[in-house]
This record gives structure tokens, C-alpha cells and sequence, in this order.
């Protein structure tokens, strides 16, 4: 069993493959958005704990996210989830790529971010409270840029733009801050997953760009 990633093999918007990974950022997008509730945990009780790609990289986070899922409530998930990335003045840990990428809230990272969103036909849901740049919405681009309708828009050049400019350069660091705080539980598992995620990802467009 390897414990390096293996890249994702990039096909054809209808594959089974794509649309698993569309799924795995929809996942990651709900989870870092705000803290599971009980339906979404009654799911991961009857999760299949194998990895959602073979190999041994995958396999390790994955397990233990659904592990981390199984054991924790609605309540205490809520607890934590609040504890780190909301409370009262500055929170344990941000979830906006601006601070990562120029260690402030709201700098050139976003409005780059959005220039490249309005060139996508996306706009800011004004209803949701968080900017363009908090990890949710940008997983959540991932996830449209891979399963969407619109061939000219959801493709994978767009993807690997996307990835590159604001996904990749400070998602890591995200899960690195997260990994430090010793409250972090559930969110210490996402965390992991959501880095080998992101690594396979990231060597699954090295190999498109060779």
C-alpha cells in the first residue's frame, strides 16, 4: 500500500470518477460551511469506510473522518465548529483564503477571486454571510466547475485555472493551522482528508501540465 497520492484520472464530465469528485468537494464545502447536523451524521453512520479512491493515500484520512463523524453529536460538533472558526473578536482559526495568501481579510486574493468568477458567470450569493473566499465557496466552485451543464464554463482547463490560482496556494496552510489547535477533533480529521484531497488533486493536474 502506497503513502503517496495517486492522481485522479481527469475523464469525461459524465464519468463515474468526476462525478465522485464533484461529490468529495460538495462533501468538503458542506463541512467546512458550518458544523454537521444530525441528518448528515445518521449518513456517515451508514458510510462505506472504504476510500473514495483506491490506494492507500485516501484510505487512512478517509477512515478516520468517518470514525470522527460516528463519534461525535450534532451538539458537540456545534461546540466545536464554533469554538474554532467563530466566537467572540478573532476566531481560533480563519476560513478565507485572503488571510492565508496575505495574512488580512478582504485583500487583492479576493478581489481576484472574484474578478475570475464574474469571467465565470458566478456571482456572490447575498443571502450567505461569508465572502467569495472562505473555503466552503471555493470548494463549491470546484464542485460546479466538474459537474455542470455548461461545457464552456465546466471543463477541466477551467478546473485546473481555478485549482491553481485559488484553491491550492493556501488550503494546506488551512489544515495546518486547524492541526494545531488542541480542540480540533472532528475538524482535526476533516482537516487530514481534506489535505490528501487537495494533494491529489494537485498531482493530478501536475500530470495534465506535463
Amino acid at each position: 500500500m502506497s503513502d503517496k497520492p495517486t492522481a485522479m484520472t481527469f475523464a469525461s464530465a459524465d464519468d463515474s470518477e468526476e462525478l465522485a469528485r464533484a461529490e468529495l468537494y460538495g462533501l468538503l464545502s458542506r463541512l467546512w460551511l458550518a458544523a454537521p447536523d444530525e441528518a448528515l451524521l445518521a449518513q456517515f453512520r451508514v458510510a462505506v469506510t472504504q476510500a473514495p479512491q483506491e490506494g492507500a493515500f485516501l484510505e487512512r484520512p478517509w477512515q478516520a473522518l468517518v470514525a470522527a463523524m460516528r463519534a461525535t453529536t450534532a451538539e458537540a460538533a456545534a461546540r466545536e465548529y464554533d469554538g474554532l472558526f467563530l466566537g467572540v473578536g478573532k476566531p481560533e482559526v480563519f476560513l478565507y483564503g485572503s488571510y492565508y495568501l496575505s495574512g488580512f481579510l478582504n485583500e487583492k486574493p479576493l478581489a481576484a477571486l472574484r474578478h475570475d468568477l464574474a469571467a465565470l458567470g458566478l456571482a456572490r450569493d447575498e443571502t450567505r454571510g461569508e465572502t467569495e473566499d472562505h473555503i466552503a465557496g471555493v470548494f463549491e466552485v470546484m464542485r460546479y466547475l466538474i459537474a455542470g451543464d455548461d461545457v464552456a464554463v465546466c471543463n477541466l482547463e477551467q478546473q485546473r485555472r481555478f485549482f491553481r490560482g485559488h484553491l491550492q496556494p493556501w488550503v494546506e496552510k488551512l489544515c495546518d493551522a486547524v492541526d494545531a489547535q488542541p480542540r480540533a477533533q472532528l475538524y482535526r480529521a476533516l482537516a487530514d482528508f481534506t489535505r490528501a484531497f487537495v494533494q491529489v488533486e494537485t498531482q493530478g493536474f501536475d500530470l495534465l501540465e506535463q
